[in-house]
């Protein structure tokens, strides 16, 4: 792919899918955990720390799934 001059386009694409389905997971788990804009407001550091913990199983989620290809996660 480097000599075709391929590889910056497949890892352009594979990065915006996987921003993608980082973003789509976060929101799914948020609404799955409970962590809603009201509670942003209620208690904004137990906030922050669940979508810091979201964001970090949806990072390892891809990790698993797109860049080690194990399908694990």
């Amino acid at each position: 792919m480097l000599m075709e001059g391929a590889l910056y386009n497949h890892l352009c694409e594979i990065d915006e899918e996987a921003h993608r389905f980082k973003d789509r997971h976060v929101k799914e788990m948020a609404e799955k955990e409970g962590v809603t804009e009201a509670w942003k407001a209620k208690d904004q550091m137990a906030w922050v720390r669940a979508i810091n913990s979201i964001r970090s199983r949806a990072e390892e989620i891809i990790l698993h799934e797109m860049v080690y290809g194990d399908g694990a996660g």
